[in-house]
């Protein structure tokens, strides 16, 4: 018995060490030939594409890395056709930058046929009363309308952006948007029946035009979705006549109530009350758009360095969408100069965060130049508060002038 049982168990395992042999062998095996696929591969396919990435480089103006990598999306090894494409953009006035600017977005666009896709889509833009830079400007910045069929798409969604709003400036702003190069038309009956929607509770039509072609995807919602957000806008106390609430439209549509809520949250830590976050989304819905890490690095400026109440912050929600860098942090600097050399109010309101560039300069810089001839360099960040040598009343480094120094 004994006998069997070893003879059963040698026999198992030789049978085992081969089944491991043969398994080893498929391994290999199976590794060999990936391998050589992939030298194959790796061989062949810079020599397969050569002739495609030195013609975007000569002809197009590529570099290396954006010619090898857009040789991916195309590959032609003859010449005669891009050569082609190229005369018919610069017949219609494209400049070698542009054509490079459309190339890059759509390499295939080399591989169009001249006569058969690209002048018929030309020959309409011009015939509608385009411009010649106006059709440059359309390409270069959504060049895969070229590609689009021209009776299915591009006059359609043409005929209807004239029905809505009418004057070419705003159809060429529209097709700008990659949205009425992807659009199915039957979203066309969804955005008329939305935008009747809107006519019926009094939104002028000058905003509808404007909503349509800035943001067509939010018209473009499912229309028991939609008329449910606009009721619910109205429901917040904004006036369907100001630009404001179609603004709350587009924020409501982008958002999903999650975000929403979470968005209200993170200003509640701030100790704002439900009731002044809704008074800020009304004067400004955009500030319901910022980022969690946004709110809270503003916050955190002006609340904890520059001494404002979250309350006094809240009527001014156009700060959360302000760069803190290039906006918020070098104008603070400036006005707690002024404030440290009693040249302005110290409970001076935050409506200076919005003002334009050349404005803020005039008013707060340049006006104060003989008395604080540094003043430009903070302002540009080259010079911190704290090298100026400003103290306090008490005699020590005002605690503000070293939190704003190190913010930078």
């Amino acid at each position: 018995m004994s006998t069997n049982f070893f003879c059963k168990r040698v026999v198992s395992v030789s049978l085992t060490n081969v089944g491991l042999m043969f398994e080893i062998s498929k391994t290999q095996m199976n590794f060999l030939r990936n391998a050589r696929l992939l030298i194959f591969r790796s061989f062949s396919s810079p020599i397969q594409h050569s002739f495609t990435v030195s013609y975007l480089i000569n002809s197009c103006g590529f570099s290396p890395e954006t010619a090898l990598s857009a040789s991916r999306k195309v590959h032609f090894e003859t010449p005669e056709r891009a050569d082609s494409v190229l005369a018919v953009l610069r017949d219609y006035g494209f400049t070698n930058t542009q054509i490079s600017k459309a190339v890059s977005k759509y390499p295939s666009l080399l591989t169009a046929h001249p006569e058969k896709t690209l002048k018929p889509k030309l020959e309409f833009f011009r015939s509608v009363g385009f411009s010649g830079p106006d059709i440059v400007s359309i390409v270069v910045s959504s060049p895969f309308i070229l590609k689009r069929s021209l009776e299915n798409h591009v006059i359609p969604s043409y005929n209807f952006l004239k029905s809505v709003v009418m004057v070419n400036e705003n159809i060429l702003r529209a097709f700008k948007n990659p949205f009425w190069i992807s659009c199915q038309n039957y979203l066309q009956n969804t955005i008329a029946l939305n935008i009747a929607t809107l006519e019926e509770i009094g939104v002028p039509m000058s905003n509808i035009r404007s909503l349509v072609t800035r943001q067509p995807d939010v018209v473009s919602r499912n229309r028991e979705k939609f008329s449910t957000t606009v009721k619910k806008i109205i429901e917040m106390g904004f006036n369907p006549l100001r630009l404001s609430f179609l603004k709350a439209v587009e924020v409501s549509c982008q958002l999903t109530e999650f975000t929403f809520e979470h968005k209200m949250e993170v200003y509640r830590r701030w100790g704002l009350t439900n009731d002044e976050i809704m008074s800020m989304f009304r004067l400004d819905p955009s500030c319901i758009r910022s980022s969690e890490k946004k709110i809270m690095s503003v916050m955190d400026f002006l609340v904890n360095k520059m001494g404002w109440e979250p309350a006094a912050i809240g009527r001014y929600p156009f700060v959360f969408y302000r760069s803190l860098e290039k906006n918020i942090i070098p104008r603070c600097s400036v006005r707690k100069v002024l404030q440290m050399k009693g040249l302005v109010k110290k409970d001076l309101c935050l409506g200076f965060l919005c003002k334009a560039e050349k404005d803020f300069l005039e008013k707060f810089v340049v006006k104060y130049e003989q008395d604080v001839p540094e003043l430009l360099n903070v302002y540009q960040g080259k010079i911190g508060i704290l090298e100026l040598g400003f103290v306090s009343e008490k005699g020590d480094k005002t605690v503000v002038a070293s939190q704003l120094h190190s913010s930078k």
